[in-house]
């Protein structure tokens, strides 16, 4: 005997079915959505590099090939087992001055023009970042990750340091210490158009980008090496200190100068005790003379061995004569400002050494246009090295 089912029945059993077709249906176009919204994968190491020469050539093609371009990875830290994975470029665009010794607005314009060209094929996005007078600096973006960073710099008119063949007269050659951790301190710095040399500290978050800039704007640069003191406490993360085996001080000091692109010298930071030590001033003045690079001592103590133990490596050397802020006042920084001019003239030379303090930098921004307009030469602490 047929059983029939009756109308509600089948009605009811169709709209159960129907629901539930719609139901996989949604759900299928909702795994589907939540697919495409995935976050992409960041740029490979390779991808970042090739996006990094299209930003070169795109600079140096603006500039008509008169700007000159460099570039800098930034590794993360890296991981034991692991090859370091590369973060970001840094780019540095040096926009060299009219034939009218100005600033060059137009390249530089052309230049941000033709680099934003390529970022806008690539889908990235330009972030500004802070500058300072004579140089712009922004950041290009993929999916929110930044990988590359753009210094472009075109340098304010300034002294050039006096060749060997200028007329004699006092010399007077000012360093800046303990650059390297503090960006604004350094655009600070950077505002005096003068023959300033500038020590910048390793393994600092800045260290690199600083030295880069100064070499760039024409300051020389040097490497303010950590040393320990007689106070007992580490200045410094890393530092030399006595008793290290030559090997270690080999290693610590390459890997230092590698933090400072483009140094010329060392001078030591505090090292009152290290400088003192012989042993190991004779381990580090060959690794000098081996990296063409000239010494100046500090002088933090009085029982220093430094020079002589450069002058016995072959290393050119000068001293410190003057510290000019010991005392942070305007007052003060200007009686040692004049005492290094008063010995820069019995002398015939003298060696200042300061720290970007505001009250050092407003005192170097009054006095060394009146001390150029009494005669003092200035010049390059290399300069001075013997």
């Amino acid at each position: 005997m047929n059983r029939r089912l009756d109308a509600p029945s089948s009605f009811a059993a169709l709209k159960f079915s129907l629901r539930s077709i719609l139901f996989f249906i949604l759900a299928a176009v909702l795994f589907i959505a939540a697919g495409c919204k995935k976050k992409p994968a960041p740029l490979s190491g390779q991808a970042i590099r090739n996006i990094t020469r299209e930003f070169v050539f795109a600079a140096r093609n603006a500039s008509g090939g008169r700007a000159e371009v460099g570039m800098q990875p930034e590794y993360a830290p890296r991981q034991p087992g692991k090859q370091a994975a590369l973060l970001a470029d840094r780019i540095y665009i040096t926009v060299p001055p009219t034939t009218a010794g100005a600033p060059d607005h137009a390249t530089e314009e052309a230049i941000e023009a033709e680099m934003d060209r390529v970022a806008d094929f690539h889908h990235m996005d330009r972030v500004p970042r802070p500058g300072a007078p004579g140089v712009e600096r922004f950041d290009y973006t993929k999916d929110g990750r930044r990988t590359q960073s753009i210094q472009l710099i075109t340098p304010l008119p300034k002294a050039v340091a006096a060749p060997a063949s200028a007329p004699s007269g006092p010399r007077l050659a000012i360093v800046v210490d303990d650059l390297g951790y503090d960006r604004a301190q350094a655009d600070s710095l950077f505002r005096l158009a003068y023959t300033l040399t500038v020590s910048v500290l390793p393994h600092e978050a800045n260290s690199g980008e600083i030295a880069e800039e100064a070499h760039r704007r024409g300051y020389q640069v040097m490497l303010h090496l950590p040393m320990a003191s007689t106070a007992g406490n580490k200045d410094e993360a890393i530092e030399l200190h006595p008793g290290m085996p030559a090997a270690d001080v080999e290693k610590t000091f390459a890997l230092m100068l590698n933090t400072v692109p483009y140094a010329e010298g060392v001078n030591n930071h505090e090292g009152s005790l290290s400088t003192a030590d012989q042993k190991l001033m004779d381990q580090l003045m060959p690794l000098l003379r081996q990296h063409d690079l000239f010494f100046i001592d500090s002088r933090t103590t009085a029982a220093t061995v430094a020079e002589t133990s450069a002058h016995a490596a072959g290393v050119p050397t000068a001293r410190r004569n003057v510290f000019l802020d010991d005392e942070q006042s305007v007052p003060a920084i200007r009686k040692q400002f004049e005492l290094a001019i008063r010995d820069a003239r019995e002398n015939g030379s003298a060696l200042a050494i300061g720290h970007p303090h505001p009250e050092t930098l407003q005192v170097l921004g009054e006095m060394l246009p009146e001390a150029e307009r009494q005669g003092i030469r200035l010049v390059f602490a290399k300069d001075l090295a013997r």
